[in-house]
């Protein structure tokens, strides 16, 4: 089977900036450099195992899952399409916040 292609939509580019600029803000950029590698490297293994991920809760649909990288939750689509399956990075968020229902469930970006 061909691997599931991952993509990234604008929100979680940006969750990953804004988690380097804090970090930057508080003096330790060394810290937010290597938390977005860590969680990019762990993004890269859904390639392989893309049902890794918990369902999130404040969904309960099999399709919107979350990998935790503590302190932060990579929030993520998991679609079987005919031709190849894919995987949408939807956020990078804070453990502890909730993840808006819009920003799971229909962002096309």
């Amino acid at each position: 089977m061909t691997q599931p292609r991952i993509h990234l939509t604008e929100t979680a580019v940006t969750d990953m900036e804004n988690i380097v600029t804090w970090y930057v803000e508080q003096g330790a950029p060394d810290v937010g450099r290597r938390l977005v590698t860590e969680i990019m490297q762990r993004i890269e293994t859904l390639a392989a195992h893309p049902e890794i991920g918990r369902v999130v809760p404040e969904f309960n649909q099999p399709q919107v899952r979350e990998l935790i990288h503590p302190p932060f939750r990579v929030v993520y689509r998991y679609a079987q399409k005919p031709s190849r399956a894919e995987i949408q990075v939807i956020r990078i968020w804070r453990s502890e916040r909730l993840l808006p229902v819009e920003d799971a469930g229909n962002n096309n970006n």
